[in-house]
């Protein structure tokens, strides 16, 4: 246990070196050093006073300070943290997730907050909702990105928006433009990436589609059963009656990876859908239809939008990209679980994006060191560690 906080704690430092120059001032640079400590320590609840208390504070003043005043610029932070993620779970064939949580608050202050349906209460709460994007690579997952979602009723009052440090220039953007923002500066940068995953709210939205199909970005997106789809010419067929016309013989039994109880056992299908493709660079892509069946009485379904090369499109490896979402949902558990990412209390826009950014990376460096290790006890130069292992 000694030695975990000693790794932990030491990488956190060279992690913090490079943020050192986002600070002018030193005392928000130690500041914001002790508080990333704090997000990984055993305080059960991390908000401004416990982890004021943690690290030796008599008042909150200070981390408040740095979440809502000190000088420093939270998107550069965010660049550091994509740099990270990607030098220890960088691979070309890498996978951005996009999915969403929620933040239950009380009363009507909070940046952005209303009565909006949480996946994370499973009901309609009073709450944030953030859109986040994680990098699924080489042996590990983390946050690379992050967005808070703004509702209509916010933009449309400027003088709410003031209050609560909402730029002029910020105006009203769905989940799914939230992720091509945040898509977009992950693909523009270079971040290694073969494909895009997300949940119904992303792949429902075509224009996200359209976008990555422009950019000739594979992606496997899951739809309601309702999407309309062009299967054997230019005429709407919904998801589930193409999947209720396939014969027993186009059923695979796969699995969509490990499971916190196992393997993800399913029935899968691959259907090729139609499309107008004019040129050879859009020959050389396939729009197709995944659907996953469960293996229970109920036998119930759920469909997949995929675009990628034809060389790519094999039932096996999309059954993998699409299992590889249920990552995002484990580093959302991670994040608020060992590092506070939904403890906080601020109220304004600056401070959510500072406390989220400082929380991802407090996680990613577990990642970090998760991997590492991994690395360690398969080397082939250490049998002992490799049988431990």
């Amino acid at each position: 246990m000694m030695s975990q906080l000693h790794d932990w704690a030491k990488e956190l430092e060279v992690v913090h070196e490079r943020l050192g120059s986002l600070f002018k001032r030193s005392e928000p640079r130690q500041r914001s050093l002790a508080y990333l400590k704090g997000l990984l320590s055993t305080v059960e609840r991390k908000n401004g006073w416990q982890l004021a208390e943690w690290m030796g504070e008599t008042t909150p003043d200070g981390v408040q300070h740095l979440l809502e005043r000190a000088q420093w610029d939270a998107d550069a932070a965010r660049d550091v943290l994509r740099d990270y993620v990607v030098e220890h779970v960088g691979d070309p064939d890498g996978v951005l997730i996009v999915d969403e949580t929620g933040f239950v608050k009380k009363g009507t202050h909070s940046v952005g907050v209303q009565r909006q349906y949480s996946g994370t209460a499973g009901r309609i709460e009073n709450s944030q909702i953030g859109v986040f994007l994680c990098y699924a690579g080489a042996g590990g997952s983390a946050f690379i990105d992050r967005e808070l979602y703004i509702p209509r009723q916010w933009t449309d009052d400027r003088s709410r928006c003031e209050a609560a440090g909402i730029a002029q220039e910020v105006e009203f953007a769905t989940k799914p433009q939230l992720a091509r923002k945040m898509i977009e500066r992950a693909l523009d940068v270079g971040v290694p990436c073969g494909w895009i995953t997300g949940d119904e709210v992303y792949g429902r939205d075509r224009h996200l589609r359209v976008w990555l199909e422009s950019r000739e970005q594979a992606f496997v997106l899951a739809v309601a059963r309702s999407e309309p789809l062009w299967w054997q010419g230019p005429q709407h067929v919904k998801a589930e009656e193409i999947a209720q016309a396939l014969p027993a013989r186009a059923w695979r039994h796969l699995s969509a990876g490990a499971g916190a109880k196992g393997e993800r056992l399913y029935d899968w299908a691959l259907v090729p859908l139609w499309r107008l493709q004019l040129t050879q660079k859009e020959r050389r892509f396939g729009h197709y239809l995944l659907v996953r069946r469960s293996l229970d009485e109920h036998q119930e379904l759920a469909y997949y939008v995929v675009h990628a090369r034809r060389s790519q499109a094999q039932l096996k490896r999309l059954v993998q990209i699409a299992g590889r979402r249920w990552e995002i949902e484990i580093g959302f558990e991670a994040t608020k679980g060992e590092c506070g990412l939904d403890h906080y209390e601020v109220r304004r826009w600056q401070g959510w994006y500072r406390h989220i950014t400082l929380a991802l990376l407090a996680h990613a460096v577990l990642v970090a060191l998760r991997v590492r290790e991994k690395k360690t006890h398969t080397r082939p130069d250490c049998p002992e560690r490799a049988r431990v292992a």
